[in-house]
C-alpha cells in the first residue's frame, strides 16, 4: 500500500504528509529499489496539485490500489529542467505530437501524464500509454536500477488535466518537490554506502591490522560521516517544507537537492575507494550505488542548475 501513502483517503489513499513520504523514499534509497514507485510518486503529485477533481477522481484511484503504473513525460531530448524544455505540441483536439525522453518506467507505465504547448501555452494532458499514438522505448542507462524510456507522440489522444496554459504552475511546484523527495532517497543511499565502507574498514586485515585502522581511511569515514549527516539535516528540513507547502519550498529544495546530490555522489566513490579492488568489480554491490548516486545527481537538475536557481529564488 505505500504507492497510496501520499493520496487523499477520499480517493482510495492513505492521506499521509510529505514527511511520512520521505521516511519511505529514505529506505528505498538504502535498498536501490528497482519498482516503478517513484514515478508514481511524480504522477500523484501533478494530479494533486493540477487543481482537477475530475481528473483527482478517474487516476488516483488506480495508482493508489496498484492497478494503474503512472508516470510524468515532461523533459525532452534537449535535457532541460524548465519551462523552456517543453516543445512537444497539443492541437485543440487534444492530440499530442513530440518524444518526451528520460522518462522514469515509461515503457511500463499505462498512464503518461504529458506536458505539451497548447494554443493556451504549457498544459498537461493524460495519455494512455496503449494509445496507438505512443510508442515507448526502454533507454540503455548507466544506472540499471532506476528505468528509464523515450516516448514518442504522434497524434497520441490526451485528456486536459487542470486549466488550459496553467501546466508550467504545476510542474514548478511538482519538480521542487520531486527534488526534495529525491533528496530523501539519496540520504538512504548515502547512509548505506557509509555503513558499507565503515563495515568493510573494520573487517578487512591488511599488514595484521584492519584497514579501519589507517588513518586516511579513518579520514575519508569522517569525511563521509560529515556530508552524509549534513544531508540528512538539508533532506529533513526540506521534507517539513514540502509538507507544510511554505513559502521556503522553492528555496530549500534547490539547496538539499544540489547538497544530497554530491554527498550522495561523493560517498558511493569513496565507498569504492575503500573496498579497493573488489569495489571496482560488479561481482560488489558498490557499482550499483555509485550509479544510482550519479543518476540521481542529474535527475530533476544537477548540483550547479540548483545553485543557480537558489540564487535567483533568494534574489542573489
Amino acid at each position: 500500500g505505500l504507492q497510496s501513502l501520499i493520496i487523499p483517503e477520499e480517493y482510495g489513499g492513505q492521506g499521509f504528509s510529505f514527511v511520512e513520504l520521505g521516511v519511505v523514499l529514505e529506505e528505498m534509497g538504502r535498498a536501490l529499489l528497482c519498482a516503478p514507485f517513484f514515478s508514481g510518486v511524480l504522477a500523484s503529485l501533478t494530479l494533486l496539485h493540477a487543481g482537477d477533481d475530475d481528473a483527482k477522481k478517474a487516476h488516483l484511484p488506480g495508482i493508489a490500489s496498484g492497478e494503474t503504473i503512472a508516470t510524468l513525460a515532461y523533459t525532452e531530448e534537449n535535457g532541460k529542467w524548465d519551462e523552456s524544455a517543453v516543445t512537444a505540441t497539443a492541437d485543440s483536439d487534444g492530440k499530442i505530437s513530440g518524444t518526451k525522453s528520460f522518462v522514469l518506467d515509461g515503457h511500463t507505465a499505462n498512464l503518461l501524464i504529458v506536458a505539451a504547448k497548447s494554443d493556451a501555452g504549457i498544459s498537461l494532458y493524460a495519455v494512455k500509454g496503449d494509445d496507438a499514438g505512443v510508442t515507448a522505448t526502454p533507454l540503455a542507462t548507466m544506472d540499471q536500477t532506476r528505468k528509464q524510456a523515450k516516448v514518442e507522440l504522434d497524434g497520441a489522444q490526451g485528456t486536459l488535466i487542470g486549466e488550459a496554459g496553467k501546466g508550467w504552475d504545476t510542474l514548478s511546484t511538482v519538480l521542487d518537490l520531486a527534488a526534495v523527495a529525491l533528496a530523501a532517497e539519496q540520504v538512504g543511499g548515502a547512509q548505506f554506502v557509509l555503513e558499507m565502507a565503515v563495515q568493510y574498514a573494520k573487517d578487512r586485515v591488511q599488514f595484521g591490522r584492519p584497514i579501519g585502522s589507517f588513518q586516511a581511511i579513518k579520514h575519508k569515514c569522517a569525511d563521509m560521516l560529515l556530508e552524509v549527516e549534513s544531508a540528512k539535516s538539508a533532506a529533513y528540513y526540506a521534507l517539513w517544507c514540502a509538507a507544510e507547502m511554505n513559502d521556503e519550498l522553492p528555496s530549500v529544495a534547490s539547496l538539499a537537492k544540489a547538497y544530497c546530490s554530491e554527498a550522495y555522489f561523493h560517498a558511493a566513490a569513496e565507498n569504492i575507494q575503500i573496498h579497493g579492488g573488489i569495489g571496482f568489480t560488479w561481482e560488489h554491490p558498490a557499482h550499483l550505488y555509485f550509479k544510482r548516486a550519479k543518476s540521481s545527481e542529474l535527475l530533476f537538475g544537477d548540483p550547479s542548475y540548483h545553485r543557480e536557481l537558489l540564487a535567483q529564488r533568494i534574489g542573489l
